[in-house]
């Protein structure tokens, strides 16, 4: 019936019954896709607003599956051709992922557990998902920078930024879960990594830590609503309170990140926002927030493929820039579903509203690194509420 109702509604006019209107359908598809798939009515309609029924179903269909199995290859130590050979040696199928990702390998099968080889525990690769890689490579990092990875842990983007860095610089990994960050240091000391320093502390609070940094990666706990093919209590359980609960931290955490970018970096200036997630409310609505409280614009992120961030949804609009961000979703991309949008400062200075008032009652003054027990200006929200930094 869930077939059926799609059929009708992709040509409404000319397959539907006499009389019948199009709400009354798309509520009986609502009705039926919950009790098909498990998913709960708030999850459901959030789906329908985000996509039409067919690619609504498609969505629902293709997070039933698992996504394939990707690997990093850990360049600090090893290269992806010479990491390819030493698996297909212990029977894995694999195959380089083509175009986009230099280090990734997507694993089809394995006669061994691809987390127990003499490999894995030499540190010669990580297992993450192929949509993790995205925000570290819209970052871009360099040699020698002055990079934050605010909610770091367990490390797979940590890692993969070193990497890029050549293990030479300095690299901040934060986590705000203190139980998490042992899984961190682990896993940066297994790969090889020197130049992190890992920081058990509140992103929201990090500019009065330590700023003046040339890249900041803010990989948001979101509510998770693109990797219910890892995580299947997702769909029975996630619901409106919860985006708008995500949304509340996001923007806290986001004016922080901001708030610890030095906008004078001769190399950066750069604030990369990601999460797992695909509601608007946690992705554009976010950065349309942060666009109109701090100095910053949308830039292009340099990934090659991926659909174009809304710059309208439903009745609301957001700002044309917003369709530099990328949006990857399991029905089209074959991944996780992820958002990326790539953010350049332009000033440190204040920004202010039209009426002269400081924009949404944050400082924003320039922030830089000082001794032990100072603290500089940053850009706390208040109020926020204190949730985990990572999902």
């Amino acid at each position: 019936r869930v077939a059926d109702i799609v059929e009708v509604l992709g040509d409404f006019g000319e397959k539907r019954q006499p009389g019948v209107p199009r709400s009354e359908y798309v509520a009986l598809l609502a009705h039926d896709v919950s009790a098909a798939y498990g998913y709960n009515a708030e999850l459901v309609e959030m789906l329908l607003q985000l996509f039409s029924p067919a690619e609504a179903v498609q969505f629902i269909e293709a997070s039933e599956t698992p996504r394939p199995m990707t690997v990093r290859t850990n360049t600090l130590k090893t290269r992806r051709r010479d990491l390819a050979q030493a698996l297909i040696a212990r029977q894995v199928n694999l195959d380089p992922i083509a175009g986009w990702s230099k280090e990734g390998l997507q694993i089809h099968e394995s006669a061994v557990p691809i987390g127990a080889t003499p490999e894995y525990l030499a540190g010669h690769y990580m297992i993450q998902s192929a949509s993790s890689f995205l925000p570290v490579l819209a970052l871009q990092p360099q040699p020698g920078e002055r990079v934050l990875d605010m909610a770091a842990a367990p490390g797979g983007k940590t890692s993969h930024i070193a990497a890029l860095m050549a293990d030479q610089g300095t690299l901040v990994a934060n986590d705000f879960k203190k139980g998490r960050v042992k899984a961190l240091q682990g896993n940066l000391m297994r790969l090889g990594v020197s130049c992190a320093i890992v920081v058990n502390a509140d992103g929201r609070e990090f500019p009065k830590l330590m700023g003046g940094f040339d890249r900041v990666l803010l990989d948001a706990p979101c509510a998770g609503l693109g990797m219910i093919s890892k995580d299947a209590s997702i769909k029975a359980e996630k619901g409106f309170a919860d985006v708008q609960h995500c949304q509340a931290l996001q923007k806290a955490l986001l004016l922080s990140a901001i708030d610890s970018v030095n906008a004078n970096s001769p190399s950066g200036g750069v604030i990369v926002y990601s999460t797992c997630s695909i509601s608007v409310d946690e992705n554009e609505a976010v950065l349309e927030y942060a666009l109109a409280s701090r100095c910053v614009k949308l830039v292009d992120t340099g990934l090659p493929f991926g659909a174009e961030g809304f710059t309208r949804h439903r009745s609301r609009r957001f700002h044309a820039s917003l369709k530099l961000a990328r949006r990857f979703y399991p029905h089209t991309h074959n991944m996780d579903g992820f958002f990326v949008a790539k953010l350049r400062k332009y000033s440190n200075e204040l920004k202010l509203s039209s009426g002269g008032e400081m924009a949404a009652g944050q400082s924003a003054a320039p922030v830089k690194a000082k001794a032990k027990g100072g603290a500089t200006q940053g850009g706390k929200a208040r109020g926020a509420p204190s949730a985990s930094q990572k999902r």
